[in-house]
């Protein structure tokens, strides 16, 4: 019988990772006698950034920074496991938890797992069936490491078993994310922030891109950027421009900074989550947006070929679009035409994901 758990290490290092631990953290504080120290890696390092997102989310700033920074994939990976190993086998707590698909995620683990230490993957089973995304290798290492499988969606937890992993391993909790969502949206619709930028009270679309396969190449970036003209003759588009984007934009491609769409600096959790759910359309390639908006009931155009949240597509409000400033500019105007809806529930996208996690961990729970 495997000892219990009263010492837990949480490592993230992406800002979607932030908003995963946030109700996780809030969780394991309300039970006494559990150690929870959590180790940010610096994998996005933009320090203005986090803690403003830390802020949003009611996170304590983190006890341990490896600060880590960019680089190549192999780089980050290596940077993180030669950086993380000392503090794990200074704490060796009695888990290991995991977020999300990054850099950091999959290095923790390999860590963790040549130190004998448990692992918990909290978003397990997500899969496009796309391996040149290097999110996709990601999650699939992570899941053949981890003892706790976290799983969103029932979909999630259908990838995983026809992986073979062991079924008692796998725990259907539910969306982490709309944990977070729904904690912070009072806080996010008070700051009006579409009345700060002068288009509260008519329809106005969201943007954010960030992926290689749409900012990398500036023929394809500027194809895009086409689109999104289009569409801004039909309502005001509202870009918080990513800096891997504003970097291979390099103010070229010809968006019309006076026009219908206009590029802005980077936002907060709350402020972005503000505006999200205030909008009548979002185009993004972000896999959380594509949660968040279905939870919202706001329609959603991703930029992708495939996606690892095929739920959002089957029972909430996402559809994807090819790469294709044209076929961007048609169906961003029938999902304007089309309007918003009421959402439909997704199992388990209810708010209780983080407290199903813990009740696993400390409890012995069961959620099949």
């Amino acid at each position: 019988m495997r000892s219990p758990i009263r010492s837990i290490v949480s490592v993230v290092g992406a800002r979607p990772n932030f908003m995963k631990l946030a109700p996780v953290v809030r969780a394991l504080g309300s039970r006494a006698g559990i150690v929870h120290r959590v180790v940010h890696t610096g994998q996005h390092y933009d320090a203005a950034m986090s803690e403003a997102f830390f802020r949003d989310l009611g996170l304590p700033i983190p006890e341990i920074d490896l600060e880590v920074g960019s680089g190549t994939h192999a780089q980050q990976t290596a940077l993180v496991m030669e950086r993380l190993e000392p503090v794990l086998t200074a704490h060796l707590p009695d888990l290991l938890l995991v977020y999300g698909d990054v850099n950091s995620t999959v290095a923790a683990a390999l860590v963790a797992a040549k130190l004998g230490i448990r692992i918990g993957h909290v978003e397990a089973g997500l899969r496009s069936g796309d391996r040149s995304m290097p999110e996709e290798i990601n999650r699939i290492v992570t899941d053949r490491l981890a003892d706790f499988l976290f799983a969103p969606s029932r979909e999630a937890v259908d990838n995983l078993l026809t992986e073979g992993e062991p079924a008692e391993e796998i725990h259907f909790v539910g969306n982490v994310m709309i944990d977070s969502l729904a904690a912070a949206l009072p806080a996010a619709r008070a700051l009006n922030v579409a009345a700060a930028l002068g288009v509260a009270g008519r329809p106005y679309a969201v943007v954010t891109l960030h992926r290689p396969s749409n900012v990398d190449d500036p023929a394809t970036l500027r194809d895009l950027v086409g689109g999104l003209d289009g569409l801004a003759e039909r309502c005001p588009v509202l870009f918080p421009m990513h800096p891997r984007t504003r970097e291979a934009f390099q103010g070229s491609s010809g968006v019309r900074r006076n026009g219908g769409l206009r590029v802005l600096e980077p936002m907060g959790y709350l402020e972005m989550l503000g505006l999200v759910a205030s909008a009548a359309l979002v185009v993004t390639d972000s896999g959380g947006l594509q949660e968040e908006t279905s939870y919202l009931g706001v329609p959603c155009l991703t930029v992708r070929r495939n996606t690892e949240r095929p739920v959002t597509c089957t029972i909430g409000t996402n559809r994807l679009v090819t790469p294709d400033g044209a076929m961007l500019r048609e169906a961003a105007w029938a999902s304007l035409e089309a309007g918003r809806r009421e959402p439909r529930p997704i199992e388990r996208w209810d708010g209780k994901a983080a407290e199903r996690i813990v009740a696993v961990l400390l409890d012995g729970a069961r959620f099949d």
